[in-house]
């Protein structure tokens, strides 16, 4: 149901936004999307199986995953200023160990840490913005915070390719952290640190299980739809470069490009996905997203060279594009006000299963089917993911909340 009560919103929210959230987030997604194409051919240079990279692709994933839960309790208590740093230091140091890891432990070890400070930057962010914008431009302004994330897509893989090719696989990760240290930097000097009434341990621990007890419903049915759509949002990045370099033989460079074309469709989507958002209704934007998807997924096994790649690529990043934000701004919309943290990370653990079993079902399926299936069992889990959202889930924007 759509929230009742809103917080006072401050003039101009999206000029604070630039500085404290928006900028931090872009120099983040930048660093991000340079990972894309060296991830899978870093794991691959351990010379383990399909299913072993899956392993260490997820781990990211499965350190975000365990970590989602109890960062929206940590917000509760420490306030988004604190949890912003704490993460972004936690990813620089997971992603920098990268460069002189030595087996499949210790990068899984590494990843682990870097995805629990992923886990407590984005549900810091996320619990900001949802605290200081009201919903009828909520589905605006988290649209432009997932476009950052797809412009950081459009940079970043092209100049990891770049990177990578040039001066080896590992090198990414030290440009990773100096980039970083630039964000942490931003939210340090123009982040305000809140009040906090810190409620004692057992209030905070009762509050999460009321949470859960009385919002379990749209947990199940939403964050089942959720948990299908990140994954097959989380599958696209490893299909894409495993398919590129190991059935077309592409070198990095061009699959480096093929993920930047890619988001540059996904890019053009972003605003238009928070407008229709908030003029139509939530659905009418993550509906048709996840149904391209899932149809540019199936086509991957037809592809037969760069082109025919690069042009089902970029119809997945279309469809991507046109989901900007919504699976966050379902879950802005769902929370509880008087205990948006604690939801929120609890709905970021949903999707965040769906991001961190990604690779495993990718590195499963090709283990066991070969590669060229992986992308069509990802299709299919679109397709659940579809009709969980499109039918079992509610609209969340009221008709008097819609944009004229």
């Amino acid at each position: 149901m759509p929230e009742k009560n809103h917080p006072a919103t401050p003039p101009n929210p999206n000029n604070h936004l630039i500085l404290t959230v928006y900028l931090p987030s872009l120099i983040m997604a930048i660093s991000n999307g340079m990972l894309i194409p060296i991830m899978p051919l870093y794991a691959r240079s351990f010379e383990v199986s399909y299913g072993l990279i899956g392993i260490m692709l997820a781990a990211e994933g499965i350190g975000n995953l365990a970590f989602d839960v109890p960062a929206g309790v940590i917000i509760q208590r420490l306030g988004h200023k604190k949890v912003m740093l704490i993460g972004v230091s936690c990813t620089i140091l997971g992603h920098l160990a990268l460069v002189w890891a030595q087996d499949m432990v210790e990068v899984i070890a590494y990843l682990l840490l870097a995805g629990s400070g992923s886990a407590l930057w984005s549900i810091s962010r996320h619990a900001y913005i949802a605290d200081l914008i009201q919903v009828q431009r909520r589905g605006r302004s988290i649209a432009v915070l997932g476009g950052i994330g797809r412009i950081g897509v459009l940079i970043g893989p092209a100049l990891g390719g770049f990177i990578g090719a040039t001066f080896g696989l590992r090198a990414p990760f030290l440009v990773f952290a100096a980039l970083a240290l630039v964000g942490a930097l931003a939210v340090l000097f123009w982040v305000q640190e809140e009040s906090r009434r810190q409620p004692a341990a057992e209030t905070t621990t009762i509050r999460l299980w009321d949470v859960l007890r009385t919002h379990y419903r749209p947990l199940l049915t939403a964050g089942s739809g959720q948990l299908c759509a990140q994954l097959i949002r989380a599958a696209r990045h490893i299909i894409i470069p495993l398919y590129g370099a190991d059935i077309l033989g592409l070198d990095i460079q061009s699959v480096g490009l093929i993920i930047s074309l890619s988001a540059a469709t996904d890019v053009l989507m972003f605003y238009p996905a928070g407008l229709i958002m908030d003029r139509f209704g939530r659905k009418y934007a993550y509906v048709p997203s996840f149904i391209i998807q899932s149809f540019g997924m199936a086509m991957i096994p037809l592809t037969g060279g760069f082109t025919s790649l690069l042009l089902v690529a970029m119809l997945i990043g279309l469809g991507n594009g046109l989901g900007s934000g919504t699976m966050m701004t379902l879950g802005a919309d769902l929370a509880p006000h008087n205990a948006r943290g604690t939801f929120l990370g609890m709905w970021r653990f949903i999707g965040d299963s769906g991001g961190a079993g990604g690779p495993l079902v990718v590195g499963g399926v090709a283990t066991v089917l070969g590669l060229t299936a992986a992308p069509v069992v990802i299709a299919g889990i679109g397709v659940v993911g579809v009709a969980i959202l499109g039918w079992l889930v509610p609209e969340t924007l009221g008709k008097k909340e819609k944009i004229p």
